[in-house]
């Protein structure tokens, strides 16, 4: 509960990033990656090839200082040529540089993975929310972060430095949040929902309230009047833009929120409930039940459940 709603996103979903490894390539060549039921993104330090996914007719080029982030579960085949016939990246002999992989001759091509763990759950509606491939192109003003980001892993890698791990997992988280910036930036692609809310300059003021306070009853005249709105252009642009009302969405994020509580900790489910603006433990526990589906109670036992067994 702060004043960065994205960041209160990120934590809620339990969003952490790690690098998956890197790949050096040259001569001709084409490698199958397989597809992955996790959010993975690429970053190219160098050369250039073409990224071939299944199911896509039309290849697309990547060229160093570009940077794609993949959403689907689908295959794909980075290719100097789409008519080499790929091998699979699992079958590429791992050096012990810094789990770095080799394909062909030379070593023109240099891209390092990284992919995105979350709570499988809670981090459904972020994949359902991303279009399959996100590509940031070198040049632009994102692109420039993120090179100096990829610059950095690259030689937190080669050089082997104390505390490689925990830097290129912070490197590349770094990565992953500069990736959505740039797509929340482009908002005119974004379906409605909760991502391109957190994008939506004029709706910001709101938002940040709604999250620095979600036990306050607020309401449409407070929340409009902090946008420098009229209450009913505030209530429409707001539908239009998260495809839910402003109420629901204070529900949901009051839910969301609840479900980390119960998940972490052992605060008691009345102080939970009276922590999120609820006058009585029964009023809480229904409205958590419409969202989840079962009682806190034994939602918190599930959770933990699921936890012991896995």
């Amino acid at each position: 509960m702060n004043d960065d709603p994205f960041s209160d996103v990120l934590g809620l979903i339990n969003a952490r990033s790690v690098v998956s490894g890197s790949l050096t390539a040259g001569g001709a060549w084409a490698i199958r990656f397989p597809a992955s039921d996790r959010i993975n993104f690429w970053g190219i330090a160098r050369g250039e090839c073409w990224c071939i996914t299944e199911s896509e007719d039309t290849p697309l080029k990547l060229e160093a200082g570009d940077f794609l982030l993949r959403a689907s579960p689908r295959a794909a085949v980075l290719t100097t040529d789409p008519q080499v016939k790929p091998v699979h990246f699992e079958e590429l002999a791992v050096s012990s540089a810094g789990n770095t992989r080799h394909h062909g001759v030379g070593d023109e091509f240099l891209i390092i993975g990284g992919k995105v763990d979350f709570d499988e759950k809670l981090g459904a509606p972020l994949l359902g929310l991303l279009p399959p491939t996100l590509l940031v192109r070198h040049g632009s003003v994102h692109a420039t972060v993120l090179q100096w980001l990829l610059s950095q892993l690259v030689r937190e890698r080669a050089d082997a430095l104390p505390g490689v791990a925990a830097a290129s997992a912070q490197l590349a988280h770094l990565m992953f949040i500069q990736i959505l910036r740039a797509h929340l930036d482009a908002d005119a692609t974004l379906a409605p929902g909760w991502l391109r809310l957190l994008g939506d300059r004029r709706l910001a003021p709101a938002v940040r309230l709604l999250h620095r306070e979600p036990a306050r009853a607020w309401g449409l005249e407070e929340l409009a009047r902090a946008c420098s709105m009229s209450r009913a252009t505030f209530a429409a642009h707001f539908k239009a833009v998260a495809a839910i009302t402003p109420v629901a969405y204070l529900t949901q994020l009051r839910m969301r929120f609840a479900e980390r509580s119960l998940r972490e900790g052992d605060t008691a489910v009345s102080a939970i409930g009276y922590a999120l603006g609820y006058s009585s433990e029964s009023a809480f526990s229904s409205a958590f039940k419409r969202f989840a589906g079962e009682a806190p109670s034994r939602y918190r036992a599930n959770t933990r459940s699921s936890r012991t067994a896995s």
